[in-house]
């Protein structure tokens, strides 16, 4: 992420207010993943009585890749379509992010209760500073691991009904599995800075269809295994709008803006706002007449007091390098994300 240091240097702005207000704006990204994630699925629980999650899976990708090519076509143009010798890389990555994650939370929920998937996939943002730290020996800004921890014990409230150890009472093989999609999609989104060269559209488009030949694949086997049933033309017929909504809101607009707010944000703060989706999903339960319990609520507002503090913790670590690279030499420097 690159600042400019005249814009930092507004007549009665301090650098850090003008990068916490940078980075408030550069959070509408992550935050618009968020929601859509998390009103993703309400509407997807009715279509699976109809269509089984993994062709629901395929279908989503199957109509978002196409999608996301011909954006990435019209935005940068043909060349931008070519893998350029990235093909196996991203095939893999494509495949750890959209289908690691994807089937193996769905295949979790045969062994797992859905509060229990949803509070380890909101350990997505320790697990990102777990594997920084470890592969790259990048440790997060003083102050974020312990929002990052708090925010988690809001999600845990909110899944527990006020009491987050009532969660971990339960933990089984299910879990294990979700964990492990929780990794292949850290590992997708830590993927990034790989290619940096790639813009987030880029590598959104080009990940997409690669993880799509996975997804497909493992369904077809399934369906032919009778594991899952292929769906009639005239099931996806009835479910046609919210399989509308899990294309474009659920894949197209919510990987993108994932992707565009971790290259802005930095992967430690960026993955912090997964912890909104169980969050969405709760303000919609409450919007269809669900009672909460005030534990819920303390949670709910827990979470997301944590994510506004850990932005605020990493928003003055970047303008304190940003001022000092300034002071170090060229107008233009780059500050370091987390």
């Amino acid at each position: 992420m690159k600042f400019d240091m005249d814009r930092t240097n507004e007549p009665g702005v301090t650098p850090v207010a003008a990068v916490e207000r940078r980075r408030a704006a550069d959070a509408g990204f992550s935050i618009t993943a968020a929601l859509a994630w998390g009103l993703m699925f309400p509407i997807a629980a009715g279509v699976i009585e109809r269509i089984d999650a993994f062709n629901l899976t395929a279908l989503r990708y199957l109509g978002a890749s196409p999608l996301l090519l011909l954006l990435l076509w019209k935005v940068e143009g043909r060349q931008a379509l070519r893998y350029e010798g990235r093909f196996l890389r991203l095939f893999w990555l494509g495949t750890l992010g959209f289908a690691g994650f994807n089937l193996l939370a769905y295949v979790a929920l045969t062994y797992t209760e859905p509060q229990n998937a949803a509070l380890i996939v909101a350990l997505a943002p320790l697990v990102t500073v777990g594997l920084r730290w470890l592969r790259d020996g990048i440790r997060p800004a003083p102050g974020v691991l312990a929002f990052i921890l708090l925010a988690l014990l809001g999600v845990a409230m909110v899944l527990g009904q006020g009491d987050p150890l009532s969660i971990a009472a339960h933990a089984n093989v299910g879990d294990l599995l979700v964990l492990g999609g929780v990794v292949g999609w850290v590992l997708y989104t830590l993927g990034a800075a790989g290619h940096a060269e790639l813009s987030p559209l880029r590598y959104t488009a080009l990940t997409a269809p690669a993880g799509t030949i996975s997804i497909v694949a493992i369904t077809a086997v399934s369906d032919a295994a009778g594991w899952t049933t292929l769906p009639s033309l005239g099931d996806v017929g009835a479910e046609w709008l919210p399989i509308l909504y899990v294309i474009v809101f659920g894949a197209l607009v919510a990987v993108l803006s994932w992707n565009e707010g971790v290259r802005r944000l930095g992967p430690s703060t960026g993955s912090l706002f997964m912890n909104l989706v169980p969050v969405t999903s709760f303000a919609v339960a409450i919007g269809q007449g669900y009672d909460p319990a005030a534990g819920e609520l303390a949670g709910a507002v827990l979470t997301i007091l944590a994510i506004i503090g850990a932005n605020r913790v990493a928003a003055r670590a970047a303008a304190a390098a940003t001022v000092e690279a300034a002071a170090a030499g060229p107008r233009v420097r780059s500050a370091p994300t987390t």
